[in-house]
């Protein structure tokens, strides 16, 4: 009888869990298929997803317009492997045993498509690095 492995968490914190958590998360579901256990949250989430965020995806075939901004809670910290901070500063819940990384990105907000295409791409470039980290391999 073989078990298997658990899957891995990871979890993308932003501010408002409206640009660059939702890129990452979706690429992550994406890339991973049902491998890796995947949650986005905001300290302070916005009211939608950034529709330039939203378009930007959807060129690499990335459907992300049902998607809801949510907030960050200490169970969804304690319920991950990794979180990976993308500008949210002091307001992510720090506990050990967790592996945090912090990924500097420029902040879509406000900014059009051909501003956030820039920043997908490094996100999706960071997404495959952290699977092959984890020894996940990807789907595409």
């Amino acid at each position: 009888m073989s078990t298997s492995a658990p899957r891995p968490s990871v979890l993308f914190v932003c501010v408002h869990n409206a640009g660059r958590s939702q890129m990452g998360a979706a690429f992550l579901t994406h890339l991973s298929g049902d491998r890796v256990e995947v949650r986005s949250a905001g300290s302070a989430p916005a009211d939608a997803v950034n529709p330039a965020v939203v378009k930007a995806m959807a060129e690499v075939g990335i459907d992300i317009s049902a998607e809801t901004p949510k907030v960050l809670t200490t169970e969804a910290v304690q319920s991950s492997d990794v979180v990976i901070t993308m500008g949210c500063g002091d307001a992510c819940p720090v506990f050990p045993g967790k592996r945090y990384l912090d990924w500097q990105l420029d902040d879509p907000a406000g900014q059009g498509v051909d501003a956030v295409r820039p920043i997908r791409d490094e996100i999706e470039q960071r997404v495959r690095a952290l699977l092959t980290e984890l020894g996940v391999p990807t789907t595409t």
